[in-house]
C-alpha cells in the first residue's frame, strides 16, 4: 500500500494572522515600527517614561482595533478595489473629434 503525503496544503490561501488578513498585516507592522519610534524618540527626549506608555499603549490598541476592523470589514482585496474605484473618473470629455477622426480611417 502506497503512502500518499499532502505538501503545500495553503499555496493558494492569503496569509493570516489573529484574524488579520493579508495586506493588513504589512499595515500593522508598519504602525507599529512608527510607534516604536516614537517611543524612542520620547524616551531620548528624556519625556516620563510613564507618559510615554500612556501615549504609546493606546496608540498600539487602537492601531490594531482600527486595523482588525479594517480587515474584517473589507477582506482580503476589498480595500485596494475601493481605493481603485475612488481614482477613477466619473466621465471622460473631449472638445475635440480630431483623436476619433485619427483612428476612423
Amino acid at each position: 500500500m502506497a503512502t500518499v503525503y499532502d505538501i503545500n496544503k495553503g499555496v493558494n490561501r492569503s496569509l493570516e494572522f489573529r484574524g488579520i488578513k493579508a495586506q493588513y498585516i504589512i499595515y500593522l507592522a508598519a504602525g507599529l515600527v512608527l510607534l516604536l519610534l516614537l517611543f524612542a524618540i520620547l524616551y531620548i527626549i528624556g519625556c516620563n517614561i510613564y507618559l510615554s506608555l500612556g501615549i504609546i499603549l493606546p496608540a498600539g490598541a487602537g492601531l490594531y482595533m482600527m486595523v482588525s476592523h479594517l480587515s474584517h470589514r473589507y477582506g482580503e482585496h476589498g480595500l485596494l478595489k475601493k481605493i481603485a474605484k475612488q481614482k477613477l473618473p466619473t466621465c471622460v470629455r473631449s472638445k475635440t473629434s480630431k483623436l476619433f477622426f485619427l483612428f476612423g480611417k
